[in-house]
């Protein structure tokens, strides 16, 4: 999964970045409004963490105008401790959610993955599909109670097919989602991570449809 961090204090970036990072997040981060709204506007992001009070361009209006470009991913503003019209202005441009600051980076954690969980359509902060139970708040696969190791990289596209079990996925949506705009995409690795989470999975639970990409299935 893919977060966007606009942000301009870069002290608080680099925090927000590495606690993403840590949590299993491909990140992406602009330190000001206008680079941050081309990143939202021409990228594949499943949530954006976005301050307001930003240089070259506000966040409320980056947010009302990727709202009316048809652009939903879930956002979560960054608002000041007082400014209660900051956030009305926000959820009142399309934010999902907002945290103020100063703020625990467990509660921000836990609220992106609330804001995830709730765009793929899911109650519960862990995963179910067939035998596999994905802990997004530990990053943690178990199969059956036994627990399993992944990679980071296998971590983000395991927690991306389960994110959107039954629906077929192509490589190139997984590559945009599983790394940051500034990593060495390789579709091609996509297949290295498929075929070591077949090793882990059961048998057929990643199908391959054939010219499309692939699949996970419950294994019934």
């Amino acid at each position: 999964m893919r977060i966007l961090v606009v942000e301009d204090e870069h002290v608080l970036a680099a925090q927000l970045c590495e606690a993403l990072s840590e949590a299993g997040y491909a990140v992406d981060v602009a330190h000001n409004g206008l680079d941050g709204y081309h990143l939202g506007a021409e990228e594949s992001v499943d949530a954006v963490v976005l301050d307001l009070g930003l240089p070259h361009m506000d966040g409320i209006t980056m947010l009302t105008k990727w709202r009316a470009a048809g652009r939903d991913m879930p956002v979560l503003i960054l608002t000041a401790r007082d400014d209660w019209h900051q956030k009305v202005a926000g959820i009142d441009a399309g934010a999902d959610d907002y945290v103020t600051k100063p703020f625990h980076m467990e509660e921000l954690l836990a609220r992106v993955r609330a804001l995830i969980r709730r765009a793929g359509g899911h109650a519960s902060a862990t995963l179910h599909c067939g035998p596999l139970t994905l802990d997004t708040r530990a990053g943690r696969l178990t199969i059956e109670g036994r627990a399993v190791p992944l990679t980071s990289h296998e971590y983000r596209v395991l927690a991306y097919l389960m994110h959107h079990t039954g629906e077929v996925v192509s490589r190139t949506e997984l590559t945009e989602h599983i790394y940051a705009q500034d990593y060495d995409r390789d579709s091609n690795t996509i297949e290295v991570f498929i075929g070591r989470l077949r090793k882990k999975l059961p048998p057929g639970m990643i199908e391959t449809v054939r010219g499309l990409g692939y699949r996970l299935v419950d294994g019934k």
